[in-house]
């Protein structure tokens, strides 16, 4: 294991855990201590850091156990492999009610990836499919799930101001991105106006994890011609069914 850019702190947390989970309450600080040949004073730093994150609890008798910042973690760790299960589940019935596509996606970089989709019956279909990844700022799911970073996270991703376009609707500049996705924040949704495909418009609600992070996207896309008198219809579905996939 390459160790160059290792942080021994970190190593040290990672043991007391894995020791602490092994004998919950049955350690006190000197246990952990001589368990691990780690002076005191250091292990009483890293314990009550650990304590105050909430890594670990420590009850009456000085023993410790694992904190409650842990539990909803391990449940996003298993429920991230069940997110794509969970959407068929959710968004077929959502699929009937609007009779448009729906589809899922996660943020890699400045880009989207497709993880899923529920294709309606009709003759015009989508190109994109799970696997396939867009710029995220031309399309509604990337935009979502764009509008839950920080400024400084966004500008890491986007160091240019030209930005790539797909249609002559598609966002131009990382100026005019930052402005579009302060009203996005707003209104909690994203709407793509023919901007990733001419003659398609979608919208898009990000998903959250327990902590309020954004852990994926959904999207109902529709051909230009249905999209006034379904738009509001969809609006409303999309993000009843994002916040059923939320974990908070």
């Amino acid at each position: 294991m390459d160790k160059k850019y290792w942080v021994p702190s970190l190593d040290k947390a990672h043991h007391i855990l894995e020791l602490i989970a092994a004998e919950p309450y049955a350690l006190r600080l000197i246990d952990i201590s001589q368990r691990l040949s780690i002076h005191k004073s250091s292990m009483f730093s890293l314990l009550h850091t650990m304590e105050e994150l909430r890594w670990v609890e420590r009850d009456k008798g000085d023993t410790y156990g694992l904190g409650s910042f842990l539990a909803p973690l391990g449940s996003v760790y298993f429920r991230q492999f069940d997110l794509v299960s969970q959407f068929h589940h959710e968004a077929s019935n959502v699929k009937e009610r609007i009779g448009e596509t729906l589809q899922l996606a996660k943020l890699e970089g400045n880009q989207v990836l497709y993880l899923a989709k529920e294709e309606a019956v009709s003759p015009v279909k989508l190109t994109s499919e799970p696997g396939m990844k867009l710029p995220a700022h031309a399309t509604g799911l990337g935009l979502s799930l764009l509008s839950t970073l920080s400024n400084s996270d966004l500008l890491l991703l986007y160091p240019e101001e030209q930005l790539q376009t797909m249609t002559p609707n598609t966002i131009s500049t990382r100026t005019e991105l930052l402005s579009r996705l302060l009203s996005i924040q707003q209104d909690g949704y994203a709407l793509d106006l023919q901007e990733a495909v001419i003659g398609f418009s979608c919208v898009a609600a990000p998903i959250r994890g327990a902590s309020g992070e954004a852990i994926g996207a959904v999207s109902c896309s529709m051909p230009q011609h249905h999209w006034a008198d379904k738009l509001e219809l969809a609006q409303e579905e999309i993000c009843k069914l994002a916040q059923r996939l939320s974990l908070y």
